[in-house]
């Protein structure tokens, strides 16, 4: 559910939206609020939840397959290689901004590491995210040379063009190549689709290169979590409290002072891009780890069913989410894409929500899996799953 809070803009603005709320979304203090409230508190946060979850479910589905006389290498490798079509299906006829099958390639990079113990697998992560820090402190300097020469004193056409087209891309873009993606994305549906798959075998290295290093070490922390009792439940409820207090108290602030810096400069490209990359990465597991301590409190205090079914069926509720926004937003439905401002957008975010809630339980009751992950299961295993609950309904 969460992770709707980050996509919306994504399926509702222009691209460079999710970055720079100058570039759309309205710019009334209410806009730009819900920018900053989402800048702190949901984004990478919720990709580090997520990350940290998929990394704790690659370790069950193993234990639980070499628990049942499988090989637990191959059950979970068959799980990626078809989560890895559905990412495929997903970005080219739906969304181009899919992470399944970034998951899929990382989650089967993670395999090797579920034998390792909780201080194995977090010293791994750490070496990961200072890779990751590297790698985002190594774009930020090359961007950063990039204006240098193109504001230069006498500065060549093509340092120039080089610049424009990195601040365009992931600032605020010229008029008519907003116009033009606009009218893309209200456009035939066939038009997108050849668009998604241009875009496909490019984006693929890049996110892998780029996001790979943080993504897998969330995985990793993740069966840490699993191991040590963080994720189960095991724990004391004032343990998760002090380590959800600590979390926030190193996490908040900087983060905070990211999000200023963005006000500050104006929005200024640069200072933008690196508060959301390279700013991010210290803090991003951090908060997102204090988030779970948080939710964790919250989820055991009472049984909340409607949400843990949510949970279950989180596979189909995220590409029915990517469906049900893109019919809202896209030319093949109501073509809604740009025309509304980023705080008419939480709204539509709260209704999702709401029939999750609503349709999550109410099929459980009657399926033993939801259809998508019924699906998955039944290609990974080249089995048809039994489907239908038998007995009275839950």
């Amino acid at each position: 559910m969460g992770i709707l809070l980050m996509n919306i803009a994504g399926f509702a603005l222009p691209s460079g939206a999710y970055f720079n709320p100058l570039a759309g979304g309205g710019t009334a203090p209410a806009d730009l609020a819900i920018w900053a409230v989402n800048f702190v508190a949901v984004d990478g946060k919720m990709r580090a939840l997520f990350s940290i979850l998929f990394g704790a479910s690659t370790m069950i589905v193993v234990q639980r397959a070499e628990a049942a006389g499988r090989n637990g290498a191959q059950v979970h490798l068959a799980r990626m290689a078809t989560l890895a079509l559905f990412g495929v299906a997903h970005a080219v006829l739906i969304w181009q901004g899919d992470i399944l099958l970034h998951y899929a390639l990382i989650g089967t990079l993670a395999l090797p590491f579920v034998l390792l113990e909780p201080r194995e697998l977090i010293r791994v992560a750490i070496l990961l995210l200072l890779a990751q820090l590297v790698a985002e402190g190594m774009f930020v300097a090359d961007f950063l040379s990039m204006r240098h020469d193109a504001l230069a004193p006498g500065a060549t056409p093509a340092a120039i063009d080089a610049w424009r087209g990195f601040s365009e891309a992931i600032g605020v873009g010229r008029p008519q190549d907003v116009a033009a993606e606009i009218a893309r994305i209200r456009g035939p549906w066939i038009g997108i689709v050849r668009e998604n798959l241009a875009a496909l075998p490019s984006g693929i290295p890049f996110f892998i290169g780029f996001d790979g290093p943080e993504t897998l070490a969330f995985m990793l922390i993740g069966m840490a979590g699993l191991r040590s009792g963080f994720l189960t439940g095991a724990w004391e409820r004032r343990r998760y409290l002090r380590w959800a207090a600590t979390g926030f108290a190193i996490g908040l602030p900087p983060t905070i002072a990211l999000c200023w810096l963005n006000f500050h400069s104006g929005f200024d490209t640069l200072a933008t891009f690196a508060a959301a990359t390279l700013g991010g990465v210290p803090f991003r597991p951090i908060l997102g780890l204090a988030e779970a301590a948080f939710a964790l409190v919250w989820l055991m205090a009472r049984d909340r069913p409607r949400l843990c079914s949510a949970g279950r069926m989180a596979f189909s509720n995220y590409l029915g989410t990517s469906l049900l926004m893109t019919g809202i937003f896209y030319g093949w439905g109501l073509g809604l894409f740009g025309r509304l401002d980023r705080i008419a957008l939480y709204p539509v975010v709260f209704a999702v929500w709401a029939l999750m809630l609503l349709w999550s339980p109410w099929w459980l009751a009657r399926f033993r899996y939801g259809p998508l992950e019924w699906a998955w299961r039944s290609l990974a295993r080249w089995e048809i799953q039994p489907m239908r609950r038998i007995g009275p309904r839950a």
